[in-house]
């Protein structure tokens, strides 16, 4: 039997960079989290979920208002001490603290401190990986998306996107946790994939301490 593969991700990135379809692929990768012979259940976690607000596309950990703001740091904390309990488990991200910070500095103009939160997650292993694509791809994103998003009055302007995009590569290199930049460009989700997979399993990546 082989070692317990525990790997802790995090995908961060602005929209239309494939993070989620990568999330999926990678939480059913044998690379990643070893082979299986039938699907289980196996968490992929968002800060994404609106799960501040009782109607469609609300307020979350992303995009919480000022009142909220002690409601957002517990539930980060929350996840930390979830993440801290269970570690020799795979935990996979799609949008964490890095889309918060960019989002609230962009909007409210509040700039957090994650530093304590980031403290954690290194010392349980998590890795960042931050998507992007290069700016002339971002139309040919949009028009694939449109076609399932339920929502696609949030792509109507790709500038905030294309704007925003440094702002990830820039924080996800200033953060303490390992950072791989993988470029969406050309839309090859398997090739990301295994980007990722050679990454964690040169780094260390694939086990917890």
């Amino acid at each position: 039997m082989g070692g317990k593969l525990c790997p802790k991700i995090i995908l961060e990135g602005t929209r239309l960079t494939h993070k989620t379809e990568i999330a999926f692929a990678l939480n059913e990768h044998p690379r990643i989290v070893g082979p299986r012979r039938y699907r289980y259940h196996s968490p992929i976690i968002s800060a994404e979920w609106c799960a501040f607000t009782n109607f469609p596309w609300g307020r979350g950990l992303i995009n919480f208002e000022a009142a909220e703001e002690a409601q957002a740091m517990e539930t980060y904390a929350t996840w930390t001490r979830l993440f801290e309990l269970q570690r020799y488990y795979s935990w996979i991200v799609d949008r964490f603290h890095i889309s918060t910070k960019i989002y609230q500095r962009r909007e409210h103009g509040r700039d957090y401190d994650f530093g304590w939160l980031e403290e954690r997650l290194a010392a349980l292993g998590f890795r960042l990986v931050c998507c992007w694509r290069d700016a002339d791809s971002f139309a040919a994103a949009r028009y694939s998306r449109l076609k399932v998003s339920g929502n696609p009055s949030q792509y109507i302007d790709l500038q905030p996107f294309i704007d925003e995009q440094q702002e990830f590569r820039d924080l996800c290199d200033a953060s303490r946790l390992p950072c791989l930049h993988v470029d969406i460009s050309e839309n090859d989700i398997p090739g990301a994939v295994e980007r990722v997979a050679d990454w964690l399993e040169e780094t260390g990546g694939l086990d917890a301490d």
